[in-house]
């Protein structure tokens, strides 16, 4: 399996936000051609969903599930001069320099679990990372998921890992389950969850993780008043991941009772 890296691309045009999502992303075209969603480092989260973004997007990937690429995305100071809407102009601002974007499916659909049937092992898999990451947004009200050319797509894991927010008892946390599961859309679905967790862990290794954080610039990661420096910001995330894959099954259990209950 080849070592992640992104591509870099400089935003040409503003295209339309997206404003169903809560930090406005908005479709955008780069210098390569291509249209993206972009996630502003300017938005109410901040680079911390970037952070999530990147984390959650490539261990998806990593572990067979369909991720649009990331990239990153320069935006220029002068960028947002000639938007009428001040609201996306104060943000175009705010984020001058370099975002994340990802790669925009066109033609896709909001993924409903009322048109599509999604086999158990994926949806066990998508509903262990979830649990994995402490993804709150997953649910029948936003799923955060794409049906394109017949496929399953994951997009937005920003509002994974939420307890780096404030990094409060944030390893005690990394051992606890995940209570939020109860609402996870794919939940009725995730019947191989054992099978899920085995295979999950077995691709997730120290070294595979070691290359996802080391995606996240350092920039990023050097002003957050908890740690001295942004390695030591970066070595936090490992060892959040760390205890959280050495208490897999407290969470996979935990979603097995609760899918129990709804099924």
């Amino acid at each position: 399996m080849n070592k992640p890296e992104f591509r870099q691309v400089n935003i040409t045009r503003y295209i339309t936000p997206l404003r169903e999502g809560g930090s406005m992303p908005a479709i955008v075209e780069a210098d390569d051609g291509f249209m993206y969603v972009l996630k502003f480092r300017g938005a109410g989260q901040g680079i911390k969903a970037l952070i999530a973004e990147i984390i959650g997007g490539e261990i998806a990937r990593l572990l067979g599930l369909k991720m649009p690429e990331i990239v990153f995305a320069q935006v220029d100071p002068a960028f947002g001069r000639t938007e009428p809407d001040e609201e996306i102009q104060d943000l175009l601002k705010a984020s001058a320099g370099l975002n994340l974007a990802v790669h925009y499916l066109s033609g896709s659909v909001t993924f409903d679990p009322n048109v599509t049937t999604v086999d158990a092992e994926i949806a066990s898999r998508i509903v262990w990372l979830d649990c994995l990451l402490n993804n709150v947004d997953r649910t029948a009200r936003n799923t955060n998921m794409l049906m394109w050319h017949r496929e399953l797509w994951l997009i937005d894991h920003g509002a994974s890992l939420y307890f780096h927010h404030s990094w409060t008892n944030w390893q005690e946390q990394a051992a606890k389950p995940f209570s939020r599961v109860k609402d996870h859309v794919l939940l009725y679905a995730a019947a191989e969850l054992e099978a899920a967790d085995t295979y999950c862990k077995q691709l997730l290794t120290d070294a595979r993780i070691d290359e996802i954080l080391a995606l996240i610039p350092a920039e990023w990661l050097a002003n957050e008043d908890t740690f001295d420096t942004a390695e030591a910001h970066r070595q936090a995330y490992k060892t959040f991941l760390t205890i959280r894959l050495a208490h897999s099954q407290t969470f996979v259990k935990d979603a097995q009772d609760a899918r129990k209950a709804i099924i």
